[in-house]
């Protein structure tokens, strides 16, 4: 039976990598890691807690990292530094300082899960897993941005494209600065095969059009939902087509997607997701799907 690969970003979730915020958190400080102000790691951890209940209820299994003391507060954010594919994961290399040990923690929990590695973006290319998004499953899109450079989507693409998956890099906007965090994920949630929420303004054109043309329709998130969020309002987890996960707060962003024939679950985030510049998808590293 397979037990990994997933080119999709909304077919039915299975198995996926998470690592516990109660762990990665719990000596998080603010300053250090551009956190905000309402931040608070034990808030946090039940806010994960809560999350990861969601997640489970899915049906998808989840697979945790260490619980290592090891002070990587970013680590819960397990999306960005790996990318699985149906051949295999590619360990990524991360464009935050502060997250550079990050991929090895990947590398040694798909050694433990049989997952095979593919290849690794080596320094001095760049790849997060948030500027990575599947078009559908011979298409990933890649923003290149402060996390993100052309040499990473380079060599993501000699990784890739042997394998049939056509690599499109789409340069994104500063912004509120280099040391916010604008991923393409930031600005487009697949919520089906067909259909995405994005907030168009900072959408890349090129971008956009590719989308249209494609076919897929497009639900646009209540901006002014998007600007106090940060971002994260339009931060949404497919655990399968129609079927998401976002965090609680922003009633317009959600009433859209509702009306797009979606169900929409949420959890409080406010300690874990806005003060952190990282939403459900974030959260999670799929690990199978399908």
């Amino acid at each position: 039976m397979k037990t990994y690969g997933s080119q999709s970003m909304a077919a039915p979730l299975r198995r996926v990598l998470m690592r516990s915020a109660r762990s990665a958190m719990r000596h998080a400080r603010p300053e250090e890691w551009h956190y905000g102000p309402g931040f608070d790691p034990e808030k946090a951890a039940l806010q994960h807690d809560e999350f990861a209940r969601l997640v489970a209820a899915s049906g998808a299994v989840i697979e945790w990292l260490t619980d290592a003391d090891d002070g990587l507060a970013d680590s819960v954010f397990t999306h960005d530094p790996s990318l699985v594919t149906d051949q295999g994961a590619v360990i990524l290399s991360m464009g935050k300082a502060l997250r550079e040990p990050e991929p090895a923690l990947h590398e040694a929990a798909y050694e433990r899960l049989g997952v095979p590695v593919l290849g690794r973006i080596e320094a001095p290319g760049q790849v997060e897993g948030g500027d990575c998004v599947w078009v559908d499953a011979t298409t990933l899109a890649v923003g290149r941005g402060v996390r993100t450079n052309q040499e990473g989507i380079r060599q993501l693409a000699a990784l890739l494209e042997p394998k049939g998956i056509s690599v499109h890099g789409f340069d994104l906007p500063l912004w509120q600065g280099e040391d916010a965090c604008l991923h393409l994920q930031s600005v487009i949630s697949p919520l089906a095969e067909n259909l995405a929420l994005v907030h168009a303004p900072l959408l890349p054109a090129a971008f956009y059009q590719m989308l249209r043309e494609r076919g897929i329709a497009l639900v646009h998130g209540d901006p002014e939902e998007f600007h106090a969020s940060h971002g994260l309002s339009l931060n949404v987890l497919a655990t399968a087509p129609r079927q998401l996960i976002a965090v609680a707060g922003f009633p317009k962003t959600a009433a859209a997607m509702e009306a797009a024939g979606c169900k929409v679950q949420t959890f409080e985030a406010d300690a874990l997701c806005i003060a952190c510049e990282g939403g459900p998808t974030c959260l999670t590293r799929p690990v199978l799907r399908g």
